[in-house]
């Protein structure tokens, strides 16, 4: 076999063992419940989200992947409002605040930011280390969805609509 059709096959594989692992279906197991603090303050539980579908996106500024993802979670965000949908991001322990609020004003970022300065929120979705990852969780506030990297924001969009559906 040639070199480059063994690489080819190789990173195939790879992909398919990354894309089972890391955007799996976790038998929807129930989200953690967590206290989400943002920037300004402001307190929002897990629990309090139930009955609505969210996104929990887990991301800081200075990484490459969350900034190419950042304005289609806007545009998610937006297609969805009003419609018992909800996207918390959460920040992790990277980068300053001040970089964090410059990042949310350039992108004009509409939910809710929520800082995990201890690490404690990401500990309790699994110890996330990577960003970016999110987290699609039901309106019964069950995990459904796991994603490592950008999500195919178009199957991600199809989900989410077959969630609402949900009662």
């Amino acid at each position: 076999m040639k070199p480059l059709v063994k690489l080819g096959l190789g990173l195939a594989i790879a992909g398919a063992i990354a894309t089972f692992f890391f955007a799996d279906n976790l038998g929807r197991s129930a989200a953690p419940a967590v206290q989400y603090t943002s920037l300004k303050g402001e307190q929002l539980s897990q629990a309090s989200l139930k009955g609505k579908v969210v996104l929990v996106n887990f991301w800081y500024p200075s990484c490459v992947g969350c900034v190419s993802e950042t304005p289609k979670l806007v545009a998610t965000h937006h297609k969805f409002k009003g419609r018992d949908f909800a996207t918390v991001g959460v920040t992790m322990n990277i980068d300053p605040p001040q970089v964090i609020n410059a990042f949310a004003e350039r992108f004009q970022i509409p939910y809710f930011i929520a800082l995990d300065i201890d690490g404690s929120i990401a500990q309790r979705f699994g110890d996330v280390r990577l960003a970016p990852t999110s987290f699609l969780i039901d309106k019964q506030g069950r995990i459904v969805r796991r994603y490592l990297g950008e999500p195919d924001f178009e199957q991600l969009h199809a989900l989410i609509e077959e969630k609402l559906k949900e009662s």
